[in-house]
């Protein structure tokens, strides 16, 4: 049977980046390993597509770079979900990126998120002091588009927004 599906990940300028994964660092320096996917840019998933979809979604990321230009976000809270199992940092929610999850279906339910970790609830509570010792608000800028197939990981394209 194959799993493998196409996400489309909205990703974040590289002062944002690296803000965010200073925390998930911390996390790994303090011995947490999770079951998150790793190596791949900090985001917030935007969708996810059949893989017979590849050469529609490519020349989709394309027109919105552009189109599409780059907008601020804000962090201002930490959270988890999934039955404690996810711990994440999250993008305030703002019109501009509403519009843009817009682009790829419905919003209703969605919930805006940067994984932090993935893992056993017991290990979920024991992360969450770090990531909020590490943790303030702050602004940043979501300026990137990413189209990867999952799972194996493969990065397909990456996109600039205007």
């Amino acid at each position: 049977m194959d799993n493998k599906a196409l996400y489309i990940l909205a990703g974040y300028d590289d002062e944002t980046g690296r803000r965010l994964q200073a925390i998930q660092d911390k996390l790994y320096e303090e011995g947490f390993t999770g079951t998150q996917t790793k190596n791949i840019p900090m985001h917030t998933t935007m969708g996810s597509f059949p893989t017979d979809m590849e050469e529609e979604l490519k020349a989709k990321l394309i027109e919105l770079s552009e189109t599409v230009p780059a907008f601020d976000v804000s962090f201002s809270h930490v959270g988890m979900f999934s039955g404690a199992r996810v711990l994440f940092v999250a993008p305030d929610a703002s019109h501009k990126m509403l519009e843009l999850k817009e682009k790829f279906g419905d919003s209703f339910g969605w919930a805006r998120h940067t994984t932090m970790l993935i893992d056993d609830p017991e290990v979920i509570y024991k992360a969450l002091p770090i990531v909020m010792e590490e943790f303030s608000s702050f602004k940043g800028k979501m300026s990137r588009l990413y189209l990867y197939e999952f799972f194996p990981t493969r990065h397909i394209l990456t996109v600039e927004l205007k």
